[in-house]
């Protein structure tokens, strides 16, 4: 990314979501049902409920079992559906290869289109171009921001892990911050190492990554809480998802640390624990317009020939802080599970 796009990207989600907003009202809505003179207002531009051809549309993620994040990016993409008059098929498996062989399935079904994550993107790069030689449309969301015009996408959706990092070092500063740990919960995703990465670009004190086992809680707490034991200097852990965040605070009590816990994304309870100062902030990346505009853009694409970004930019979503100055506006909307 040259200075000025990354200097643009900085001014993060208020600009990104009115652009957003405007897609969407531009873009028409849908259902299952509707009638001839919805299509034809407006000198012919969508409007009201889609009455196009009903289309299949496969969402394939890297879920891991409990992870309430793709939760929210999953009820984005059932809003779409369900404006568009599109057929969802959503499945998810964190481990690369059967990620792989869930988009080869949806090649199979012949669906008209396939959102698709790309947290280990070499993973991807042959089955992707199995759908693309089908002349099934495919669109990134969440991870691989650096990689889906590499991989031949159509669009992407989601922040720059890389920005939104170097925004949340930035943030550590202003606290004061001297040490931190970077907590990972999934090893080898790319997104993960690269909000790592960004922390430690513009963090000036000490940063050092744990990994954990995110698929198991409580080895999750007793890993964190082991190393907050070891090194009392850590005054500030660093999650990468809001359950990991959480888990982090407990970790910090039981250590009888004075850490102080960011973390990036959010769910309710997260909103909750910034309301109440058990978080200091998180870094909102706004993952129920993700799957929003995953599942849209691909009903644009079939329908009017649309795409954003024109092949070249991605659609950032992010990033954005919250922190005890504007949760109560957030939460209302986590409360929802839409936010």
């Amino acid at each position: 990314m040259d200075r000025s796009s990354r200097s643009q990207s900085r001014r993060f989600a208020p600009v990104v979501a009115l652009a957003a907003a405007a897609a969407l009202t531009l873009a028409g809505c849908s259902s299952s049902s509707g009638g001839k003179k919805s299509e034809e207002s407006a000198d012919g531009a969508s409007a009201g409920k889609a009455s196009t051809p009903r289309m299949t549309v496969a969402l394939v993620t890297h879920q891991s079992a409990g992870d309430t994040f793709w939760d929210i990016v999953r009820k984005g993409a059932e809003a779409a559906a369900a404006k568009d008059n599109v057929k969802l098929i959503y499945s998810n498996d964190p481990s690369a290869g059967a990620q792989a062989n869930l988009v080869q399935n949806a090649i199979d079904q012949k669906v008209d289109g396939i959102a698709v994550t790309l947290a280990k993107p070499d993973a991807m790069k042959d089955v992707v171009a199995k759908a693309k030689a089908a002349n099934i449309p495919v669109v990134g969301l969440n991870s691989g921001v650096s990689e889906w015009q590499k991989l031949g996408l159509l669009e992407f959706f989601g922040q720059d892990e890389t920005v939104a990092g170097e925004a949340l070092g930035k943030r550590l500063n202003d606290e004061g911050a001297k040490s931190a740990v970077c907590v990972i919960q999934e090893q080898g995703n790319i997104g993960l190492t690269q909000r790592c990465d960004g922390v430690e670009k513009t963090f000036d004190g000490k940063l050092q990554t744990l990994n954990v086992n995110g698929t198991d809680m409580p080895s999750v707490k007793s890993t964190i809480t082991a190393k907050l034991s070891q090194d009392k200097s850590i005054d500030y852990v660093v999650a990468l998802g809001a359950p990991f965040a959480l888990t982090a605070a407990q970790s910090v009590s039981d250590a009888g640390s004075k850490a102080k816990v960011a973390t990036f994304d959010l769910n309710k309870d997260l909103t909750g624990a910034i309301s109440k100062g058990t978080i200091a902030f998180a870094v909102d990346q706004q993952p129920y317009l993700q799957g929003y505009l995953a599942v849209d853009s691909l009903w644009l694409y079939k329908n009017n020939g649309n795409y954003m970004g024109g092949g070249e930019q991605p659609v950032l979503t992010g990033p954005a802080f919250v922190d005890k100055t504007n949760v109560d506006a957030v939460a209302q909307y986590a409360a929802k599970g839409t936010r």
